[in-house]
């Protein structure tokens, strides 16, 4: 961006800065572009917004407020639109729909959102019980609602183990305030495989790096996945078990290859059975992925290894094998 004053080229900064939200005040790290002839900084739209969603993400983790693919999620649960939605829960014409875009919803909407996307039954009763849906609307709904029970019955083993390899965690800044989404894991490990063969060491610092790259750029992780500080680098918390299981789901097969030097390790390949689902993703999401491959194709384990125990947030949680927060995003030295 160029200097409104001097029309010259200005830098991105970041810097620790507080805003008031609802009478609460929140640290953040605000990016603005700074003019070092005239000493003033200045935003776009798209910062603005970047800046707003570190905030919003902070008040939604401390009051257990849903997050805008939580809402989107509940919707398409059951195939309705955000009309319905608002009417079935009682809330304005357009609430619903801007909630989705990113509107924080107050304490009692969330608290409402929160009973019903916990709950097949409540979500159910809520329209038995509900005097602005006519008969006909009732009808479809608890229609569509009974294949979601059906569906609930048939994946329930399915769930509870997807529920243990990530700790059935809720949005936070462990998890880039994303609720852990196993079938976009899934589809990163498909995607890297495809582009890259990869060894398991290695795939674990592209996941790594795409997660917390995006979160960089946008305020929220891809897969809403913990990573945690481990010998060799950054890795996804129990990365065995989320590996295994894309195995068994036909998404990518290992095999393990000979490196030369006496070095054997797993490699990634992308399965036969499945392709890559781009429309799990956004544009943003979709270009955080393959500026990860660009960045590091004609790495090796150990390079890619390497550039990873650089990074502050590796050096820093390494030593406790701690949990690694999100915000360590902003100081990425290789991305």
């Amino acid at each position: 961006m160029k200097s409104p004053i001097t029309g010259k080229k200005m830098t991105l900064q970041i810097k620790k800065n507080t805003l008031e939200f609802r009478k609460e005040k929140f640290e953040y790290n605000h990016k603005s572009y700074y003019c070092e002839d005239s000493g003033e900084s200045y935003t776009t739209t798209e910062l603005d917004e970047f800046n707003l969603n570190q905030v919003y993400n902070q008040y939604r983790d401390k009051h257990n407020i849903p997050f805008p693919d939580q809402v989107i999620k509940l919707r398409n649960t059951y195939g309705l639109s955000a009309s319905m939605m608002s009417k079935i829960l009682g809330f304005g014409t357009n609430s619903y729909r801007n909630h989705e875009k990113g509107e924080v919803p107050s304490l009692a909407n969330a608290n409402l959102i929160n009973t019903v996307s916990n709950s097949i039954l409540n979500f159910k009763l809520l329209v038995n019980l509900n005097n602005d849906l006519n008969q006909e609307e009732k009808v479809k709904i608890l229609k569509r609602i009974n294949v979601v029970i059906e569906n609930y019955q048939e994946s329930k083993d399915d769930k509870k183990y997807v529920d243990i390899l990530f700790e059935n965690r809720l949005p936070d800044n462990y998890s880039g305030y994303r609720k852990p989404d196993m079938e976009k894991m899934l589809n990163m490990i498909l995607f890297f495989a495809e582009k890259l063969n990869p060894t398991e060491t290695m795939m674990n610092k592209l996941l790594f790096y795409s997660d917390f790259y995006n979160y960089k750029k946008t305020a929220y992780s891809i897969s809403g996945s913990n990573y945690m500080a481990h010998n060799y680098g950054p890795v996804p918390v129990r990365f065995g078990g989320i590996f295994d299981y894309a195995a068994n789901k036909d998404y990518i097969f290992m095999k393990v290859e000979d490196y030369g030097n006496g070095y054997w390790g797993k490699c990634f390949y992308k399965s036969s059975q499945k392709d890559f689902n781009s429309e799990l993703f956004s544009i943003e999401e979709i270009e955080s992925l393959n500026i990860i491959v660009s960045t590091f194709r004609g790495y090796n384990a150990t390079q890619i290894m390497e550039k990873s125990h650089e990074e502050k947030a590796w050096l820093e949680n390494e030593k406790s094998k701690s949990l690694i927060d999100y915000n360590y995003a902003f100081e990425l030295i290789h991305i």
